[in-house]
Formats: structure tokens, C-alpha cells, sequence
């Protein structure tokens, strides 16, 4: 079983004022580590004039043992994407890369649709500027909807092994019809695919590598993954596809799977030890949650009730 030391919420939105006319959320948080603090990137929200939200990056900046708040931008991260692109309406999440000098950054795009809410794509960019804002290689995605894997491709986590950059990604299967008391719902899946530069990938086309505990609609998103003494371990959260939004019993927990070759998961839920506390800000749903080391120690971030809405925690790893 892990042990974690967890730390509470770290960072609450609400207390800040926040770039892009964007408030409330910060949702799927994912750090870039720097010699003396850590940098923080999550998706907020602004509101458009017809009540629909845009997702926007924004980013703080913490001291190295996620105690202080040393400061949160002010500036655009990155403009969302031009008129019928795949990032026009939101970039949520956005995940950074130290890659040698340079910054890579592997976003998801969110654009609307008519007879469902979203399609979803990854794209890439990067940064010149120690990653206070970012500049795409292009308008379009780097991994998209195709033929086996036909809806929502997105929350690609990157990193790099003996020369070959590793993404686990999510797809969708299928969209469920609605129903009278539901909106279409979205099936989703972990799967993996591999780059020799980071632009290009391969991948098994609709390998899901990660095991339901639910059942076949069970939706996976945000795979992050860290090497702890030759074993790859992967955190990741998980929900029903229906009725998950207020309803904590459907809703978003944390899953658990670990791997010897990057490839292949054995999935074990109750070894992580993170569930739902009896009360506050995370006593609902537990989402999005970010893996990373600090001077060889090991730190979860992840979001708490509705979505991330009221800023996200942290914990640290103390044993396994």
C-alpha cells in the first residue's frame, strides 16, 4: 500500500484574480519543476457573453515544498485557437515538458459541436520565454479523431525515456444516446503512443491499456505516470458515464496501475490509499490528478468536488 502525507488544498482560485477575464477553476494542474520553485499550470474559465464557458491556461508559482504561494500570472499563457480550429473554444489540460533547453507543452483543444458538447484533439506547442506564454508549431492537432478511434482524442501526458518520448492519451469509443434526464454521454479510454521527436507519434489505434472495475462504459481520463525504482506507476481518475456529476457514488475517484515496461498495466486501485474523506473540498469527487518529482521525492496534485472548481490539493509520497 502507498502512504501519503496529504497537504490539503493548496491553491483556491478564488483568491486570486486571474488572467483573461477568467475566474473560478483550476482545473487539471501540471507543474514544470525549476531549480528554486515549481510552476503550476491549470485551465480556468471565462465566460462568453452568450453564457458559455472558455477554458483558459493560467499558472502559479509555488516554493519547492508546496507551502507558499510566491506568485500567479498575469498575462495570457496561450491565446485559444483561431475560428473553426480544434482549440477554439478551450485548452484544458495542458501538459509541459522540460525537453533538453527547450519547453514543450501538449494541449488539449476543445471545440463545440451540435449534437454532442465537444470534440477533442491534442496539440503542441512551446515556450522561449522559461514558459510564461507558449506558441504553437502550427493551427492544428498533432493527434486526432481517426478511423478506430473516431471521437475525443485528448489529455496527452508526456515523458521522456532512453531517447523515445512516451504519451498516454485517452480516446473515445462511443457517444450514448441521451436520454430524458441526460445529455449525451462519453465513453473514454487510456491508451499509449510513442515519438522518436515528440511531433510525430505512433500508436496502437484503440488499445486500451488500462482495465475497467466498473464496467465497459467506464470513462478514464488524465493518465500521468512517474519511474520509482524501475517500476512505472501511473495514477489516473475514473467515473460512470451517467449521472456523475452530482452524484458522488458516480462521480470522478483516483485509479492506480503499474507497469515494468511503459506498455503493459496491471491495474490495483486499493494500493494507492486515496479515497474520499468524509467532508470538504474534496469530499465528493476526487479528478485530474498530476505526478511529479522534486529532488527524488514523488507529489500528487489533483482537483477535488465539481471539477475542480474550488482549486486543487497536494500530497506526497512516503512510501510505497
Amino acid at each position: 500500500m502507498m502512504k501519503w502525507e496529504k497537504f490539503g488544498r493548496i491553491f483556491n482560485p478564488n483568491d486570486y484574480q486571474l488572467p483573461d477575464n477568467s475566474q473560478e477553476f483550476a482545473q487539471s494542474p501540471q507543474t514544470l519543476v525549476f531549480d528554486d520553485f515549481i510552476r503550476i499550470y491549470f485551465s480556468t474559465r471565462a465566460v462568453e457573453s452568450t453564457g458559455m464557458f472558455l477554458s483558459n491556461i493560467a499558472y502559479v508559482d509555488f516554493s519547492k515544498d508546496l507551502k507558499k504561494v510566491i506568485g500567479v500570472s498575469n498575462n495570457t499563457v496561450i491565446p485559444l485557437g483561431g475560428l473553426g480550429t480544434f482549440d477554439e473554444h478551450g485548452i484544458f489540460p495542458i501538459n509541459p515538458l522540460k525537453d533538453g533547453d527547450h519547453i514543450l507543452a501538449y494541449t488539449c483543444g476543445w471545440s463545440r459541436r451540435v449534437s454532442v458538447s465537444v470534440e477533442t484533439s491534442i496539440g503542441v506547442v512551446y515556450s522561449d520565454d522559461n514558459g510564461n506564454t507558449f506558441k504553437r508549431l502550427g493551427a492544428g492537432p498533432i493527434l486526432s479523431s481517426s478511423i478506430n478511434e473516431p471521437v475525443l482524442v485528448g489529455d496527452g501526458f508526456v515523458q521522456k525515456f532512453n531517447s523515445t518520448y512516451f504519451m498516454w492519451y485517452i480516446f473515445g469509443k462511443t457517444w450514448i444516446k441521451a436520454t430524458d434526464s441526460e445529455p449525451p454521454a462519453r465513453v473514454y479510454k487510456i491508451a499509449y503512443a510513442t515519438s522518436l521527436d515528440g511531433i510525430n507519434w505512433d500508436k496502437v489505434e484503440a488499445k486500451q491499456i488500462v482495465s475497467d472495475v466498473i464496467d465497459e462504459n467506464e470513462c478514464q481520463a488524465l493518465p500521468t505516470v512517474v519511474e520509482y525504482n524501475g517500476i512505472y506507476h501511473m495514477v489516473f481518475c475514473f467515473r460512470h458515464a451517467s449521472d456523475f456529476r452530482t452524484n458522488p457514488k458516480r462521480g470522478y475517484k483516483l485509479g492506480y496501475a503499474y507497469s515494468k515496461d511503459l506498455k503493459n498495466w496491471i491495474r490495483d486501485d486499493e494500493k494507492l490509499s486515496f479515497s474520499l474523506p468524509d467532508e470538504g473540498w474534496d469530499s465528493e469527487m476526487m479528478c485530474y490528478p498530476h505526478l511529479f518529482k522534486v529532488d527524488d521525492q514523488i507529489f500528487l496534485l489533483y482537483n477535488g468536488n465539481n471539477f475542480g472548481r474550488y482549486g486543487f490539493g497536494a500530497a506526497k509520497l512516503v512510501s510505497i
